[in-house]
């Protein structure tokens, strides 16, 4: 807007003052042409006589601030204008000093000098002029004729040009600012819903839709139909993944109690051998019992999405100690606990034994039968949270499997493959129980030199 504004204004400033000096010129031209045609009668008549008609005919002209200014130069006879003040050669008017009458007497000074054609001089007390002067032959003498009009106004026109512009530019601006910003207003607000939508489903929450503007039509229109039914879509593969872990639990569940059930009345019967019979259930009884673990593991995964916590206010040294002699009955390793810190956590107590349990597990998993290491260190970890750090001496984790190993049925490499067989989902039940709690955890090269430590930091600690 501005930027027209200011072209609109240089055409219409600068097409005011060429009209004007057009209109000028052609003033100066008729002006000219009536005085070299009053000259150019006279025969046979000396130059001061020439002067003298020309003087006459200037003075019936009088000239004032916005009128004509005429003169005729003479070779050999004195200036004849109807303001002859302006060629110089005047003493100091009152008020005025000698010095600055001298100057102007310079500066009119230029005029007695010819010049034809067009013109523009700086007049003292009149401003900027515009002249025209012809050379005409009269009386056997070439005389010449000039006129001049001042230019002011020309400058005046243009200045009033400039405040009107200048008053009518800035209301226009400030109505297309304001109905710029209602414009835009009108236009950004259901965009700056739909942003506050968009972050609400940024932050985890599926169940909010944008609201379709009510006839209308347009991009913000087909925006939110798109965006609802983009969010749409999200929960129903949401809702169908939960489905599917829940119901392929569910459905896992009730042919392995048949099996199991099959296979105890198999073993109770004394018809096959007893060896053969007994074979046969530890191999399906193992395997049972891993499809079992996965079918929980899933289980797990699937209500972590969800709120799967029952938070209780836990004793620190109690719980670990407790904990801990349980796990150390589940393996022969050489396994250490730290001191404890004394103070209380608030957290699930049984998802947080479940995933110490797993990551005691992971240990065991990965170290040597009889003598692996297998250390819980138990500290605070900052203002208000507590760090479980569940270290081995087995072969470690490689720097770029450290963040791969929480996803769901990860592997790292033979370096670090389960022997026992697992689904690579207990570091990833790991994981989701800390997000629960708001806590983390994180994976790196144990201390001791080789093997691994994975520590789980949990807020909401009090020590005492």
């Amino acid at each position: 807007m501005v930027v027209s504004v200011a072209a609109i204004f240089v055409v219409v400033y600068e097409n005011t003052g060429s009209e004007l000096r057009g209109q000028i010129n052609r003033d100066l031209v008729d002006d000219t042409t009536q005085l070299s045609q009053s000259l150019g009668s006279l025969h046979r008549r000396s130059a001061h006589q020439i002067a003298a008609v020309a003087e006459r005919y200037a003075h019936a002209q009088p000239y004032t601030a916005t009128s004509t200014l005429l003169f005729v130069l003479v070779p050999g006879a004195p200036l004849a204008s109807n303001q002859p003040e302006l060629f110089g050669a005047i003493g100091p008017e009152e008020g005025e000093k000698a010095a600055e009458q001298a100057k102007e007497n310079v500066d009119g000074g230029t005029l007695l000098v010819p010049r034809i054609g067009y013109s523009t001089v700086t007049l003292p007390d009149v401003g900027r002029v515009r002249i025209l002067e012809r050379s005409v032959f009269t009386g056997g003498l070439g005389v010449t004729v000039g006129a001049g009009e001042p230019l002011a106004v020309v400058e005046r026109a243009q200045q009033d040009v400039a405040a009107a512009f200048g008053v009518a530019a800035a209301i226009a601006l400030a109505l297309a600012l304001l109905a710029s910003y209602l414009a835009g207003a009108r236009v950004s607000a259901p965009l700056r819903r739909m942003a506050t939508i968009a972050a609400r489903v940024d932050a985890g929450e599926l169940e909010p839709r944008m609201e379709t503007p009510v006839g209308r039509r347009g991009e913000v229109r087909v925006l939110a139909e798109a965006f609802n039914h983009m969010l749409d879509r999200l929960a129903d593969a949401f809702a169908s993944q939960r489905e599917f872990v829940a119901d392929a639990s569910h459905e896992l569940r009730t042919p392995l109690t048949v099996i199991r059930g099959q296979l105890e009345v198999l073993g109770a019967q004394h018809s096959p051998s007893e060896g053969a019979v007994r074979r046969v259930e530890r191999v399906v009884g193992a395997e049972i019992t891993r499809i079992t673990r996965l079918v929980d593991d899933l289980l797990v995964l699937a209500h972590s999405e969800q709120t799967f916590l029952q938070v209780d206010s836990i004793d620190m040294c109690s719980f670990v100690v407790d904990l801990w002699e349980g796990v150390t009955l589940t393996a022969e390793r050489r396994f250490e606990l730290g001191e404890v810190p004394s103070g209380s956590l608030r957290a699930d107590p049984d998802r947080l034994a479940q995933a110490l349990r797993n990551l005691a597990r992971n240990a065991i998993e990965h170290t040597a039968h009889g003598g692996g290491l297998v250390r819980l260190a138990v500290d605070e970890d900052g203002p208000g949270k507590i760090r479980f750090s569940v270290i081995d001496d087995g072969p470690g984790i490689p720097p770029d499997e450290r963040e791969r190993v929480f996803e769901r049925f990860h592997r790292t490499d033979a370096g670090r493959a389960r022997s026992a067989g697992g689904a690579g989902l207990g570091l990833a039940i790991v994981r989701a129980i800390a997000d629960a709690h708001g806590g983390q955890v994180r994976a790196r090269k144990s201390q001791h030199g080789s093997g691994a430590c994975v520590e789980l930091v949990l807020p909401g600690f009090h020590s005492r």
